[in-house]
């Protein structure tokens, strides 16, 4: 049984301490949040934890093994920092930090300590995209060409992050969770509309080796949410659609079949086939998460979205905020 406590019971708080409370080997002691509002609704929803303002009891209280910070990113380096100084295991919200400095300060933090830090990359962990990267594994998709990802809606405008950092880190979570090679360059372009506020609507570019490339549309400016991603490859094409309410996933048999080099022509023959779903876990990916990381401490072992995935979606989203001051220029990793 892993005793955790959880900073931060606003957004997404009630989601962590909901799924942590329905897993039989946790159990939820304390909920600390800043807001007498949200304490009084923890309070309300989770009788029997102690809800407290200051999240130092947590700290201080030696049976508990993992905190959980859900709380605005200016506050991550922190309390992670603080809750690994107390020999704690360490579950953050994403982004990981605020800079490349703070996040590679709480990954040899954790290392130094012997302790689990996870970026709660919560899509890495839906049973779509695992079974996407079973399927790229198995070669299924043949040689990638590229990815493309629209992340869009109305909101919820950020104070202290723009719209890559909010959006975008979900889809370069997936793309380290899916591909072994990492990008080379990065570009990014995007506009503030309203003054004083951050980017809100904005396009980034990965660059990778060997002709792949990968284009994120983020916007908090749109009438419509949209949460759909395709990666194409040489055999099969794959269409992600986190808005459908089934077959989320689905396969296309489409693409172009090149002229043998050096063959006579130019022209290029197009393939159309079948459409397929395939079967993969329905579970809420955040369940899947809670239980990979409550294994994760029982054995030890790294999660698949530990502490140096983190500092690597970080380092792009770094990159990027130079590129978008530079009107786009690229900038190498």
């Amino acid at each position: 049984m892993t005793v955790l406590g959880v900073i931060g019971y606003g957004h997404w708080g009630p989601n962590l301490v909901r799924n942590f409370m329905a897993h039989p080997e946790a159990r939820v002691a304390y909920i600390s949040d800043r807001d007498p509002a949200m304490r009084d609704k923890a309070a309300l929803a989770c009788p029997g934890v102690a809800v407290v303002a200051d999240p130092g009891a947590i700290f201080q209280d030696p049976a508990v093994e993992a905190v959980v910070v859900s709380t605005p990113v200016r506050t991550h380096f922190p309390l992670a920092l603080e809750a690994l100084a107390h020999g704690k295991h360490v579950w953050v919200e994403k982004p990981l930090a605020a800079t490349v400095a703070e996040a590679e300060r709480l990954v040899s933090e954790a290392d130094k300590r012997g302790l689990i830090l996870h970026v709660d990359h919560t899509l890495a962990y839906s049973g779509a995209v695992r079974k996407l990267k079973e399927l790229y594994e198995a070669k299924v998709l043949g040689d990638l060409y590229y990815y493309d990802s629209t992340r869009l809606n109305l909101g919820l405008f950020q104070e202290d992050v723009d719209v890559l950092w909010d959006l975008a880190v979900h889809d370069l979570a997936v793309l380290f969770h899916l591909l072994p090679v990492r990008p080379l360059a990065v570009s990014a372009q995007g506009v503030a509309h309203f003054a004083g506020r951050p980017v809100n609507t904005a396009f980034l570019t990965l660059f990778y080796p060997r002709n792949f490339i990968a284009h994120i549309n983020a916007s908090w400016l749109s009438p419509v949410k949209v949460r759909r991603f395709i990666l194409a490859g040489s055999a099969k094409m794959a269409v992600y659609d986190d808005m459908e309410p089934a077959e989320k996933l689905r396969l296309y048999d489409k693409g172009i079949d090149c002229p043998v080099e050096g063959g006579p022509g130019l022209s290029l023959g197009y393939r159309t086939g079948e459409i397929l779903s395939p079967e993969y876990s329905s579970q809420e990916p955040l369940a899947l998460e809670v239980e990979h990381f409550l294994h994760s401490l029982a054995q030890k072992i790294p999660t698949i979205t530990d502490g140096r995935i983190g500092l690597s979606t970080i380092r792009v989203l770094e990159s990027a905020t130079r590129s978008l001051a530079l009107s786009g220029a690229p900038q190498e990793l």
